[in-house]
């Protein structure tokens, strides 16, 4: 069976790399176009481009799938087409493209979590348990009929950048038993529950705001916010005017903080103690920073950012 991949970024990259190894031809390589990267915006190709041209796979680089598109797909005799964080719809005329359609590898167990940020909302939420599901795409938001899903435990400290990979992992392995099903006519994929498709919350792409840290909140909503958002784009506040990002963080729960700061509770208020940061938030609890970002400089752990502030320093996040 001959395959057209689509992708863009770092997982899509190593999806391809394992699909390339298998028994099955890929014939080509959707990808976006070349993109701005660094201060200096140099234009650099995607990370599927980077493996495609070093595996020497025929590369299609486009941000939208258009007639001149599907001309091109159409030409190299694919019949299936494999979609891993393409980056954009596609519409009927796309989907209507390949014989047998396209296998989307989404990043949650659907319908719960459609969307662009699936994995960042998961751990924002404090969900214990995520997965992957294979489904056939249609023309709406991750909407398809649903050929494969497998589940796994989203673990107490674990944060997007590694939790994305095992569930790369876990795609990869879906795709290896399921290609030989689709290939041989014997996948039956099941339609979404409609009830659940309209009342389950979706995965909205990320915003600067989604980033923002509310003091207000609790130390746990907190912890899971830092989580959910690094590698990117890192969670964070305002110190001095300045943004100061925060990388690592764990909620300490419920305390006495009049006790320990010698002071009235103010949210957003740090307290430094034994070489450790406290920071007083919502509900009366604490949330230890490990590893912060002030603007300007490269990450660090929190008590070297502590050693470096003057001595009795009020410090208040906004």
């Amino acid at each position: 069976m001959k395959i057209v991949f689509a992708g863009t970024p770092a997982n899509a990259a190593q999806t391809l790399r394992a699909l390339a190894n298998t028994a099955f031809e890929v014939v080509a390589v959707l990808t976006r176009t070349d993109a701005p990267v660094g201060r200096k915006r140099v234009l650099t190709p995607s990370a599927v481009a980077l493996v495609a041209a070093e595996l020497g796979l025929p590369i299609i680089k486009a941000n939208r799938v258009d007639e001149s598109v599907r001309l091109k797909i159409q030409a190299t005799g694919a019949e299936l087409g494999v979609i891993v964080a393409y980056g954009a719809l596609l519409d009927q005329a796309a989907l209507d493209v390949l014989e047998k359609g396209w296998i989307n590898l989404h990043y949650s167990l659907l319908p719960k979590w459609r969307g662009a940020a699936p994995v960042q909302r998961a751990i924002m939420a404090g969900d214990r348990e995520t997965g992957v599901t294979l489904f056939q795409l249609d023309k709406g938001m991750d909407t398809g009929p649903v050929h494969l899903q497998i589940p796994t435990v989203i673990e107490p400290d674990e944060n997007t950048a590694e939790l994305l990979p095992r569930l790369t992992n876990l795609g990869i392995s879906g795709l290896a038993e399921l290609l030989p099903r689709i290939a041989a006519g014997l996948s039956a994929p099941a339609d979404q529950d409609a009830a659940l498709l309209a009342s389950l919350p979706t995965a909205d792409k990320l915003t600067r705001d989604d980033a923002h840290i509310d003091w207000t909140r609790s130390a746990v909503e907190l912890e899971n916010q830092i989580k959910a958002l690094n590698p990117e784009p890192m969670a964070w506040t305002t110190l001095d005017g300045e943004s100061f990002r925060i990388l690592e963080a764990r909620a300490l729960g419920a305390t006495d903080w009049q006790s320990l700061a010698g002071e009235e509770s103010t949210v957003g208020a740090a307290h430094f103690e034994k070489g450790r940061v406290l920071v007083a938030c919502g509900q009366g609890t604490l949330l230890e920073l490990k590893t912060v970002q002030p603007a300007g400089k490269k990450p660090m752990s929190s008590s070297d950012w502590a050693r470096g502030m003057a001595a009795g320093k009020r410090v208040i996040y906004v």
